[in-house]
């Protein structure tokens, strides 16, 4: 009788984290949890650097000083 409210928390607690687990598991992982820029195998710096030129991420001088860079 005295132990009966500690099982029901610990109950709880373990149906709580089993469902968390179970979501995480099944939802994959977190949008935040993985890094923005990972290149993909096969893609060269240059081929991200025409990439980033593409989206506007970086001006024409930009794109030719590091093309350069790379070229050395």
């Amino acid at each position: 009788m005295i132990f009966g409210p500690f099982f029901m928390i610990l109950f709880l607690a373990v149906l709580i984290a089993a469902t968390v687990l179970l979501l995480r598991w099944v939802g994959g992982p977190w949008p935040g949890s993985m890094t923005a820029h990972h290149p993909l195998p096969g893609r060269t710096p240059l081929d991200i650097l025409k990439e980033r030129f593409a989206r506007g991420e970086i001006d024409k001088d930009e794109f030719e000083e590091r093309r350069r860079v790379l070229g050395e």
